[in-house]
């Protein structure tokens, strides 16, 4: 049986999903660059023929440990579904002569450069200018229009976002957000490979979306994600994923499979994301790629990725599609060719619909709780306002212990002070949409109060 060395680390689909699809592929080899869920450890152990940890090993460089140990075990393949660990991944399975995103990773991970290919091919974007210190921002700021928005050039999860409304704004953002990054390396959600990546920044200016134009029914936001992947240097396209509005600044609050957009706006959509992804020159990897939708069918590149969709986006594309996206890079990486679709999948060809909703504290309109609570997975499935025909679950891996105080919002840190992570199923998009807005507002009411935390949040 062919042999894979899974590279673990933070971000991307649930580990416990991703193992175990991967390992009914193949013989799995794991090395966890960070630590495994609690839920994930056991299991991980009996799935995998070797399990590496970390403090297991002498790290040394990144790459050169990702190589060493995948010639150990005499692997075939090697992935991952982490952002933090694409790039290395990348250049390990270039030196072992493996498939992989191969040398433009780099240009999917860095924000400074993969905007600096889309500007040379003219794919439509926000302005933006590279920063490195408080001086750059300071120019860019002069050269751009405000609004702006500052974001570390390698976060994921609309980490260290900070929006700039006026010039007395600019240093402040700059300090915050460099504080954030580096908070958020010590939880390990920071780039692996590249040394002083938090010191990177790109400014753009905020251009402005009209979701109501590209959808019928009310609640989503105005962006959608094209997923899908490269094969052999050619992009395929999978489908695409709708939002619910973002909370300020910019923090993701739900994803929902499939977008719920007419034909003819999803090949415009399909048609921009083929533009960005290939300008890029990627080989074979997942993607991921965000696009704003604005007024008059505008739109404009935001990001793309070289790994698929994280949080729920994978396993609610198999739920919805029926495609083990996983199972069925694996095989691509293993030369065993895999039936990828011919066109985006549109809600046509949909079974359901499925969803995933980040929990933060914070109601539908983005403004705190009023006290703070604690965490109660059972207490938000048993007590969830949904409409017929839907079903919810709490994704255990993803979610804090139940009884752990709900963390207050930071809009710098985003996603970081996440207190949950939910799962739903429909029968069509829209309600995915109605029944999450439903529970936002019923979950101060759902969780328990904290009373050793008082009672302003």
């Amino acid at each position: 049986m062919s042999k894979v060395l899974y590279v673990h680390a933070k971000g991307g689909p649930p580990v416990g999903y991703a193992l175990t699809r991967v390992a009914a592929r193949s013989t799995v080899h794991l090395l966890a660059l960070s630590e495994l869920p609690v839920t994930v450890g056991v299991d991980a152990g009996q799935m995998c023929a070797s399990v590496v940890t970390r403090a297991d090993a002498d790290r040394g460089d990144l790459v050169d440990l990702i190589a060493d140990r995948a010639r150990e075990v005499g692997a075939d393949a090697v992935v991952t579904f982490s952002e933090y660990a694409v790039v290395a991944v990348a250049e390990a399975a270039r030196r072992l002569g493996l498939k992989g995103a191969g040398a433009a990773a780099e240009l999917a991970r860095d924000k400074r450069l993969m905007r600096a290919v889309w500007e040379r091919h003219g794919v439509p974007q926000p302005r933006f200018r590279a920063v490195r210190t408080a001086a750059e921002l300071d120019a860019a700021a002069r050269e751009l229009s405000y609004p702006l928005l500052l974001k570390a050039a390698w976060s994921a999860g609309s980490t260290a976002h900070q929006i700039i409304t006026t010039p007395a704004g600019v240093q402040e953002a700059w300090q915050r957000s460099r504080a954030v990054m580096a908070q958020s390396a010590t939880l390990g959600f920071a780039e692996l490979h590249v040394a002083g990546a938090g010191e990177d920044f790109i400014v753009e200016e905020i251009v402005t979306g009209c979701a109501e134009e590209w959808f019928d029914g009310a609640g989503w936001g105005d962006y959608v994600s094209v997923e899908g992947v490269v094969v052999d240097g050619v992009f395929r396209p999978v489908c695409l994923s709708g939002r619910m509005p973002t909370v300020a600044p910019f923090t993701e609050r739900a994803g929902i499979t499939p977008a719920d957009l007419g034909a003819e706006a999803q090949e415009r959509v399909v048609a921009l994301a083929r533009g960005a992804v290939e300008a890029l020159g990627l080989e074979n990897c997942g993607t991921h790629t965000e696009i704003k939708l604005g007024a008059d069918g505008r739109m404009w590149v935001i990001e793309t990725a070289a790994r698929f969709g994280g949080a729920m986006t994978v396993p609610q594309i198999e739920e919805v599609f029926g495609l083990d996206l996983v199972g069925m890079f694996t095989d691509q990486l293993l030369d065993r060719e895999p039936a990828w679709p011919a066109r985006a999948l549109s809600p046509a060809d949909a079974e359901g619909a499925a969803g995933s909703l980040v929990v933060l504290a914070v109601d539908g309109d983005g403004e705190p709780w009023g006290r703070r609570h604690v965490w109660d997975a059972a207490a938000v499935v048993r007590s969830a306002p949904l409409g017929s025909g839907s079903t919810l679950s709490v994704v255990a891996e993803s979610s804090l212990p139940d009884g752990t105080t709900v963390p207050v919002y930071d809009p710098a840190a985003g996603a970081n002070t996440m207190a949950g992570l939910c799962l739903l199923s429909a029968e069509v998009p829209q309600a995915v949409v109605r029944d999450f807005t439903a529970l936002v507002d019923a979950l101060p009411h759902i969780l328990p109060a904290d009373a050793t935390e008082g009672v302003t949040a």
